[in-house]
């Protein structure tokens, strides 16, 4: 059955949406005061900084898609065993099994960031590889780990940066993705994608050195215990509690961050070398191994770090407190949840009915609507550097992507 016209238009405003909603709602959450909210001094209300508990979150809307995804098979086989009234039995619209029905979408690699790495060729992937089932699907908790590490660092950094230059940031995943891809993988990038790698990584420059040169105004209503946790970064508490280094240290996290994204991309695209694994399925696998590791890390992470480092991002109980104490809090942890899990089912499918050129070109639009929404809510001023920067990070990564034809 064909599907409608409009289907597509559909599952790219809704994609857009989403991810959208997805950057906003999580620095809303940022904002959010948790402590001496009745001052008259704003720049002494404690904010919401809790990390860990936030990449937990995360990884909820991603076990979202696992359900998802057992409700959908558990639909088809019924549709597929179930007689039809005039005594013939319904055949299938497709013989792919439940872990190859996406098969063809599988060198567009499940994560919560929809940019896609390199395109696996068809001399490059096994022809039929097995399904993924028992022991094998503990392979998983590899890219989960990465995620983890990965969003957390992220969540950190966007306390220091704004929603517009967190997002852009996050575009260099495209450069340590290539490189990687080169060294474990045994890709080669042609010179078109070389060059357009080198523009990424100016216009990335641009865009950090635009939150340095101009911090972001919330950096001084940080709390005083928000460095303490992040006191290896530099050698002196004068300089930690300045907005210039607070906004370094959040531009480097960012890019920090991206190392362990690219690793997570790397990693999964061995594993579907290796296994037939659906994309939505892939995604719920990651958050559930990522939940499980994340909850596991909380306890302990609590009592080596975050018993001497008292109201700080390890924390456990005060972490929970703040949220259950402020519905403000977990209202947006459901929202950041679900936009999350819906997130994911739009770009993969956006991958299935159109293409991850789409997807890549709509992620692109994403980092314009963050920005625009945040300039719009007086989050952040306009800024021509981060123009500049913005520009040209685009036409680097289209260009690698293929979205334009490469003029070197």
């Amino acid at each position: 059955m064909s599907e409608s016209p409009y289907y597509g238009v559909v599952l790219s405003v809704g994609m857009l949406a989403t991810g959208t909603l997805n950057t906003l709602l999580t620095k809303l959450q940022d904002k959010q005061c948790i402590g001496n909210c009745a001052d008259p001094d704003p720049l002494k209300h404690e904010h919401f900084e809790q990390p860990v508990w936030q990449t937990l979150n995360m990884f909820y809307g991603e076990m979202l898609c696992l359900a998802c995804f057992y409700l959908y098979s558990l639909y088809q086989r019924r549709r597929e065993t179930s007689p039809r009234r005039d005594g013939y039995e319904a055949i299938s619209e497709t013989d792919e099994s439940d872990d190859s029905v996406n098969a063809h979408i599988a060198e567009d690699i499940p994560t919560t960031d929809a940019l896609p790495t390199v395109v696996l060729t068809e001399s490059d992937a096994p022809r039929q590889p097995k399904p993924i089932a028992g022991y094998a699907t503990l392979w998983m908790w590899v890219p989960a780990v990465c995620d983890l590490l990965g969003t957390t660092l992220m969540n950190v950094g966007l306390f220091f940066t704004t929603a517009s230059v967190y997002q852009m940031l996050r575009g260099a995943v495209v450069v340590f993705s290539g490189l990687f891809s080169v060294l474990f993988l045994g890709h080669r990038l042609a010179r078109f994608q070389i060059i357009a790698l080198l523009l990424v990584v100016v216009g990335v420059t641009i865009v950090g050195l635009s939150n340095i040169i101009s911090p972001p105004a919330q950096l001084k209503s940080l709390r005083r215990h928000a460095p303490q946790s992040t006191a290896n970064f530099g050698e002196h508490a004068d300089e930690i509690n300045s907005d210039a280094w607070k906004a370094v240290l959040g531009v480097v996290l960012v890019l920090g961050a991206q190392v362990f994204t690219a690793t997570q991309f790397v990693v999964e695209e061995k594993i579907i070398r290796h296994y037939h694994l659906t994309p939505l399925r892939a995604v719920g696998l990651e958050g559930s191994f990522g939940a499980l590791t994340v909850m596991a890390a909380i306890p302990v992470l609590h009592l080596t770090i975050g018993r001497t480092h008292p109201g700080g991002y390890f924390d456990a109980p005060e972490g929970f407190r703040q949220i259950v104490q402020n519905p403000a809090v977990w209202q947006t942890s459901i929202y950041i949840m679900l936009s999350i899990a819906m997130f994911n089912f739009f770009g993969l499918s956006v991958t299935r009915y159109l293409s991850a050129t789409s997807r890549a070109t709509i992620d692109t639009c994403r980092t314009l609507f963050i920005w625009m929404s945040s300039i719009a809510l007086g989050w952040e001023t306009f800024s021509w550097i981060q123009v500049i920067g913005f520009v040209v990070l685009v036409y680097g990564t289209f260009i690698y992507n293929r979205v334009i034809a490469s003029p070197f």
